[in-house]
């Protein structure tokens, strides 16, 4: 490209592919493009290093007419389109890459962002200069094929739940957070009783909206022994409701009760989808074996998660780059004298980790993973939370391999060896007494 006004666009309607194509015939044309809610910026790479001006095309009342081209350009060229993965923006671009019988291959955006500066010396990125970018590197061969495939009826309702579970469980954390700000204040002594997320508990704030309704219904014993089922005992029933006769909270007045009955409904709706969730993604996992195998360590739900956004871990060529996938591969910064810490690169899904978290948390309370995280703790002289994450990095790796091996999982096995720090020391130690 010419250094002046090398990366101003030029509308895809002006394009006349005979004149951009003269003296060019036999070569290999690699397509990079940038996708944005409203425009695509393409840039055509030749061989010889040779690149054209961007091409701007609307998005998405040009897709039609820019994918025309690139099939007109295809009849006589080898062309290749290359683009990074840009969440749901660049979907209609894939889909219509796809039906036009185009090649394409996915550019990692870190690759991109690093080769920025290599690519002209300077650091900047802008649209224009990230299309260029993108058909660099894969001319260069740092690009894999990006089919697009269309997900199975089962895979499509099993994303759709799995979206719908991980925003109803945020919104369930958001009220139940406002409704302990409430309790705190008007009936401190409701959680001695029971736990602020019982459904039990919901349901008795939706009713009475306090304290105040439940001790003055006559009948509140039975209807709360019902509410709460075989798992209400007839002793906390009684606690319950003598703790609302004899609370120190703040009196509520008609609009606090109010509040409290509506944001426990809220919590309560929440709560039920949850249920209700859970129960469709076991039905359709049932069929599925990774995911069958991967739920007896993290639960279905969390093998749900990851099926629907890392994929099957049989495509996964080991254990390390499927913990990569879910952005818990350790990076480091350090330069001369400077030494920095250890931490997760958090790139790729926020859901995965978010339900790896949960899952890590459930296997810290007991058993073989409870002494595996406070032996870390102790020996490292870690935070709570950097061992957790190292208990999230272990079963990353034993959910990669009772998914492609379909052995059973073997927590003892997993959490009983010792870290590489460990090791090192070990063999530190033994080479010093030779």
């Amino acid at each position: 490209m010419r250094k002046n006004r090398t990366y101003r666009a030029k509308s895809v309607k002006n394009i006349e592919w005979k004149e951009v194509v003269k003296g060019r015939e036999h070569q290999a044309i690699h397509v990079g493009v940038d996708v944005g809610k409203r425009a695509v910026l393409a840039v055509v790479r030749w061989n010889g290093d040779e690149f054209e001006r961007p091409w701007l095309v609307k998005n998405p009342d040009e897709i039609r007419q820019f994918v025309g081209l690139l099939v007109e350009m295809k009849r006589g060229w080898e062309l290749t389109v290359a683009m990074e993965p840009t969440g749901t923006y660049g979907d209609v671009l894939r889909q219509a890459l796809s039906d036009g019988g185009l090649r394409t291959e996915r550019v990692s955006p870190k690759v991109a962002h690093d080769y920025a500066e290599v690519f002209d010396g300077v650091p900047s990125q802008f649209d224009g200069k990230d299309a260029a970018v993108v058909a660099e590197l894969a001319a260069l061969g740092k690009s894999q094929e990006w089919k697009y495939e269309v997900p199975s009826v089962a895979d499509q309702e099993m994303a759709y739940w799995v979206d719908w579970m991980d925003a109803q469980r945020r919104q369930l954390a958001m009220w139940l957070g406002r409704l302990e700000a409430l309790l705190a204040r008007h009936w401190p002594e409701a959680t001695q009783w029971l736990r602020l997320s019982s459904p039990t508990l919901l349901r008795i704030l939706k009713h009475y909206g306090g304290p105040k309704g439940l001790a003055d219904d006559p009948q509140a014993v039975p209807r709360v022994t019902h509410w709460g089922g075989r798992y209400m005992a007839a002793e906390k029933t009684r606690g319950l409701v003598a703790s609302a006769r004899e609370t120190v909270g703040v009196r509520q007045g008609r609009i606090d009760m109010r509040r409290m009955q509506v944001y426990a409904a809220t919590a309560l709706a929440a709560h039920q989808e949850l249920v209700q969730g859970r129960r469709r993604l076991a039905e359709l996992a049932r069929g599925n074996a990774v995911i069958q195998a991967q739920a007896r360590a993290v639960g279905v739900v969390t093998a749900c998660v990851l099926w629907t956004h890392l994929g099957d871990p049989r495509k996964y060529f080991c254990a390390a780059a499927y913990r990569k996938a879910m952005g818990m591969n350790l990076t480091e910064y350090s330069s001369g004298e400077y030494h920095g810490r250890l931490h997760i690169s958090k790139r790729g899904s926020a859901t995965v980790r978010r339900w790896m978290y949960f899952a890590a948390l459930r296997w810290i309370r007991n058993g073989p993973g409870r002494r595996w995280y406070l032996r870390k703790r102790a020996r490292d002289q870690e935070g709570a939370k950097r061992a957790l994450i190292g208990v999230m990095r272990k079963l990353a790796k034993g959910l990669h391999y009772i998914g492609t091996t379909g052995e059973p999982f073997q927590p003892a096995r997993l959490f009983s060896g010792r870290s590489s720090r460990s090791r090192k020391a070990r063999k530190a130690s033994l080479a010093r007494r030779s």
